[in-house]
């Protein structure tokens, strides 16, 4: 679908997908790792952890870490996701019988509504084999009491514009910012003043009705999501 919204002499384009959603422009994740749990099932222990990562490379990284920590375990079976409305997700049963830890651990991530994260559950086999009934319902329960350890955060989902003025239209600018409460990231001030602002997504149709009324200022979508 492509949206015109005319602006004097040009037109902002904003392409994609799918029309705007307005009833969901927030995800819940993690800002912060969560203590480390332990449950025990038939002799085995089943260390649980949960990350905050915004890219694949940092799943690598936690991995590695736990596997320095952790030098005798014999597996480090995980799930990750991220992404706000593109989301991509892995589960790993690292060694255990397929489908009997990654996917009942990404399933509780599922259960907890959460992205942006990482889930992994480190176990040291105690002598008796769970079956794989029994390593599912473990491996589910070992990430449940992890993420229930963990402190949930609600984040918006914002798209991302460019603001190019003259110095004229600075306190203009600046009086819709203040009153739609929105996020500067960048300013280069040099022959025009040039903002790059995020809008939270539910707002867009607002914030760009009242700099449509400023016909000096231009705006356009920088938003890869969008295009």
């Amino acid at each position: 679908m492509t949206v015109r919204i005319k602006k004097s002499s040009t037109t902002l384009l904003i392409q994609h997908k799918n029309k705007i959603d307005t009833l969901k422009d927030h995800y819940y994740t993690i800002e912060q790792p969560s203590p480390e749990t332990l449950f025990k099932e038939k002799g085995s222990k089943f260390y649980g952890y949960v990350f905050p990562v915004s890219k694949e490379e940092e799943v690598k990284l936690f991995l590695e870490q736990l596997k320095q920590q952790h030098p005798s375990a014999g597996h480090f079976c995980y799930a990750w996701q991220l992404g706000e409305e593109k989301i991509r997700f892995r589960a790993n049963d690292d060694g255990e019988p397929n489908n009997s830890a990654g996917l009942p651990i990404y399933g509780q991530i599922q259960s907890f509504n959460l992205t942006n994260i990482l889930v992994v559950v480190v176990r040291y086999f105690g002598g008796t084999k769970l079956g794989v009934g029994g390593l599912i319902q473990a491996y589910k329960y070992a990430a449940q009491i992890t993420l229930e350890s963990a402190a949930v955060v609600s984040r918006t989902i914002d798209l991302l514009f460019q603001l190019t003025f003259g110095y004229k239209e600075l306190s203009k600018v600046m009086r819709i910012i203040k009153e739609k409460k929105l996020k500067i990231l960048h300013q280069a001030m040099g022959v025009d003043c040039v903002y790059h602002i995020g809008i939270r997504k539910s707002e867009v149709p607002a914030v760009l009705s009242s700099f449509d009324q400023l016909h000096k200022v231009k705006i356009k979508s920088t938003d890869e999501s969008m295009e």
